[in-house]
């Protein structure tokens, strides 16, 4: 149980940096910014296997998840 609240909180301060450091308008709330800041670590571990500065089953470092996120909300922005 511990580990998904870790999860949600290190989601939640990537997705915020995210936000922070893309400019332009946010429509996205708190809920959103979580769920897209998991989301990009994860697309960020990806972008990391596929370029081999990842090996598999290693997770992306903070700078990926905030890249991972950051192309995840230009996404968001795009639909919304």
């Amino acid at each position: 149980m511990l580990h998904m609240i870790g999860h949600a909180i290190f989601g939640l301060i990537v997705g915020l940096v995210a936000r922070f450091l893309l400019p332009g308008p946010n429509p996205a709330g708190l809920i959103v910014t979580c769920i897209l800041g998991i989301a990009g670590g994860w697309l960020g571990g990806q972008l990391g296997r596929w370029f081999g500065w990842y090996k598999e089953g290693h997770a992306a470092g903070f700078l990926m998840s905030v890249v991972g996120a950051m192309v995840l909300f230009f996404l968001y922005r795009l639909i919304h």
